[in-house]
């Protein structure tokens, strides 16, 4: 992206973790986001500061292997798994990981968002599998889901949060906000005692519009 973009992006990704913040999506120091500026240029968010409160300054800039080019601060103690999936997905140029209630209790659970029961699940955001527990901040993550963020822009990361990649910060965002929702609706309908899943007739029609329509 050109320089003139770099405090735009960097407007936006406060503006992400304020709105991760306010959501209830992270407390305290938890979470952290990222954006590629360049091809080996990545904008992070420091360890140990509420995604609520960042400020410009306090941003860092680190190169594709890691090392810190710009920044008072330590980039995030994530970065690892950041660095793996625009690594494994050179079209996704944003990451937001976040620890969203009622996602992260499925990730507890050990349940996955893989069955479609909502039409917006296919139209916007397709399945999300659950990872293997890794312990985080260790190369355990990006191991974890190395093969996953292959096949899907989110994962749930076992006993841990979400993480939403997306081709810019904005989108990232919004796929985390839509697997919390169903994360949401999925558990409310459970203690219903069923949920009806969409029929794979019901599931093919839908991609076949989100494949025309080019909705991801």
């Amino acid at each position: 992206m050109p320089k003139e973009t770099y405090p735009l992006l960097r407007k936006e990704l406060i503006r992400v973790g304020k709105l991760l913040y306010q959501k209830n999506f992270v407390v305290a120091a938890e979470g952290n986001i990222s954006v590629k500026l360049e091809k080996d240029k990545i904008l992070v968010t420091p360890s140990g500061l509420n995604k609520g409160f960042l400020s410009e300054k306090g941003l860092v800039i680190v190169d594709s292997k890691g090392q810190k080019l710009s920044g008072f601060l330590n980039p995030s103690s994530e970065l690892k798994m950041h660095l793996s999936v625009y690594k494994k997905r050179p079209d996704l140029r944003a990451v937001v990981h976040a620890h969203p209630p009622f996602a992260t209790a499925l990730t507890v659970a050990g349940e996955s968002l893989e069955r479609f029961f909502l039409p917006e699940a296919v139209l916007s955001l397709g399945k999300v599998p659950l990872s293997s527990y890794a312990t985080p901040t260790t190369a355990e993550v990006p191991a974890a889901i190395e093969n996953l963020i292959t096949q899907s822009d989110t994962i749930l990361l076992k006993n841990h949060g979400v993480l939403a990649g997306g081709k810019s910060l904005w989108e990232a965002f919004f796929k985390m906000e839509m697997v919390e929702k169903l994360a949401q609706i999925y558990l409310i309908a459970k203690s219903f005692g069923k949920i009806v899943y969409l029929t794979p007739q019901q599931v093919k029609e839908l991609e076949e519009i989100r494949a025309a329509s080019q909705v991801k």
